[in-house]
């Protein structure tokens, strides 16, 4: 199986990391959105990072289907199989993901769309549901007991150390570290780990031209 996509993108970056934890042997192909268009829509016409390329051919995008996907082939799943613990992380997860997409607008809308042609009232909606979705996300990872130590094993928690990585390396002015101590925690911490190590969060952003 090949992945298609740039680390930089928390998307791609949680697949390849889940796909490592799962053990699926798999090739990751930097290919970006932006500096790379043309090549990336020879793979995929819809150019969604991530793309992955099955064995037999067939591509799939999105995350969480990729990710679907990968349980299946490998029989395993860093999610709870119990109701109660399965909400609570898929309520994470939901979270995480959204903020994700909201910092991607924001992002996009400062820095592809020329200065006098941006549209504050969106910046202003789109920057307080980020908000929105990151206090609520810090209130829950503080309420967890260890989630350190449960990083490799918990989709949640991997999925929100990737989020908050991105977004603060993204947005360091509109989300003080200080106001998420849990999250700033979490994240350091699964910095550390050889896991997310071998997959660094590289890649050359948000560009103006493809």
């Amino acid at each position: 199986m090949k992945l298609i996509g740039m680390l930089d993108s928390p998307y791609v970056r949680r697949t390849a990391i889940t796909f490592d934890l799962l053990g699926i042997s798999f090739e990751h192909h930097a290919i970006s959105v932006f500096s790379t268009f043309e090549q990336f829509q020879q793979i995929n016409p819809v150019v969604k990072a991530p793309s992955l390329i099955c064995d037999e051919g067939t591509v799939l995008m999105d995350s969480s289907l990729i990710i679907e996907y990968a349980e299946a082939v490998s029989g395993r799943s860093l999610k709870s199989t119990q109701l109660h613990p399965l909400q609570k992380e898929l309520q994470i997860t939901g979270l995480a993901l959204a903020a994700c997409e909201k910092t991607a607008q924001y992002v996009y809308e400062k820095s592809l769309r020329p200065t006098e042609k941006q549209f504050q009232p969106w910046l202003d909606r789109v920057q307080g549901q980020l908000i929105a979705a990151m206090t609520q996300l810090e209130h829950l990872i503080a309420g967890l007991h260890d989630p350190v130590e449960q990083i490799e094993r918990n989709q949640s928690l991997l999925t929100s150390a990737v989020t908050w990585q991105f977004i603060y390396s993204m947005l360091p002015d509109i989300l003080i570290a200080a106001d998420y101590p849990a999250l700033t925690t979490l994240s350091t911490n699964a910095e550390q780990l050889p896991v997310f190590k071998k997959y660094p969060p590289v890649g050359p952003g948000v560009q103006t031209q493809a």
